[in-house]
């Protein structure tokens, strides 16, 4: 794991645990890493209880930006979080692998014909109970709601808080799949408990 910056802050709000934190911690098939994993850090990070972090990450988290994780939340092998201003994973908010989180478009854009300029960056609330499969872009203005699953190869930029709970979202862009759908959780703390807790 390379550090690139670590002037920013960590916090933990949450009883503190031996092993709470993993980075790099094996909790997926596959069994090997590659040794990209990468930390800017110069702004704040808030951990809210048990988070996970898989092989080979990227995370940039800017000056002046935060990045909350709440408990047993977590990003997958080869995830990429790129924070600018503000991300809010909830509680149970599990992110697959090679999937991507950023609330910037890292470029000033404008309207060519009166000048206006656009905003770069915006917030992302992650609710709680999420399940985002692989390969999934999640990108600023995206609010989800409790209980959301997001299918694979999914391209997410919006509220989506009014197509309610506990249901299925996807495709380029992503609309509503399915409804009254949801991992079993209780089955899923169990486990998750069991396996990720040292």
């Amino acid at each position: 794991m390379k550090f690139q910056s670590l002037k920013g802050n960590i916090q933990i709000d949450a009883p503190i645990r031996r092993g709470m934190i993993g980075f790099g911690q094996p909790y997926e098939m596959n069994t090997k890493h590659i040794g990209i994993a990468e930390l800017f850090l110069e702004g704040n990070i808030v951990f809210k209880g048990f988070v996970q972090f898989g092989k080979d990450y990227f995370v940039h988290i800017s000056k002046g930006s935060m990045l909350e994780m709440g408990n047993m939340s977590s990003i997958g092998s080869r995830g990429k979080i790129i924070c600018a201003e503000l991300i809010r994973f909830g509680n149970y908010t599990r992110i697959g692998s090679e999937s991507q989180v950023i609330d910037t478009n890292f470029h000033q854009m404008i309207n060519t014909f009166n000048g206006e300029t656009y905003p770069m960056k915006s917030q992302i609330y992650l609710g709680d109970f999420n399940f985002v499969s692989n390969r999934v872009t999640i990108l600023s203005k995206t609010i989800t709601p409790n209980y959301c699953t997001i299918a694979s190869n999914t391209l997410c930029s919006k509220n989506y808080l009014n197509l309610g709970e506990n249901i299925l979202i996807g495709g380029i862009p992503a609309k509503l799949i399915k409804e009254n759908i949801s991992r079993d959780w209780e089955i899923e703390k169990e486990l998750l408990d069991k396996w990720l807790k040292i």
